[in-house]
């Protein structure tokens, strides 16, 4: 007996996709787990230049001061009187939480003092304020 072409061609190869996809599932939730997060201000900060500037591992949470002393944190402009419960609230989260400065050249000295100071008596010792290195 001879097979016909067709016969032999008809016979299918399957393919199983299930542990390559497993695999990327893997892949994906570590990737995930290991990446690190950063929480942005939310605006644009010129940020004033200093040759002592050392970088510093990306904090958890950014509090920015614009050139029009407005306050930002995590993309919304709150008032000065609120930031210390906004970092309390945040601290609550995580007390093992930095926070970083980031304010605008042109931005008083007073309101970066006034918003260090706020975040200080939220209980948050560890705190940065952003510069350029020269």
């Amino acid at each position: 007996m001879r097979h016909s072409h067709t016969e032999h061609s008809a016979k299918t190869v399957n393919v199983n996709l299930t542990p390559l996809i497993d695999m990327v599932f893997i892949l994906l939730i570590f990737f995930l787990v290991t990446a690190s997060f950063t929480k942005e201000a939310g605006i644009e900060v010129d940020r004033p230049s200093a040759q002592t500037a050392v970088r510093q591992e990306a904090g958890n949470l950014v509090v920015a001061i614009d050139k029009n002393n407005q306050i930002w944190i995590e993309n919304k402009k709150i008032d000065i009187r609120t930031i210390r419960a906004h970092i309390e609230q945040l601290r609550a989260q995580n007390p093992e939480g930095t926070v970083i400065i980031l304010a605008d050249k042109e931005s008083r000295a007073g309101v970066t003092v006034d918003v260090l100071d706020q975040i200080r008596l939220a209980g948050v010792a560890n705190v940065a304020i952003a510069a350029e290195r020269k």
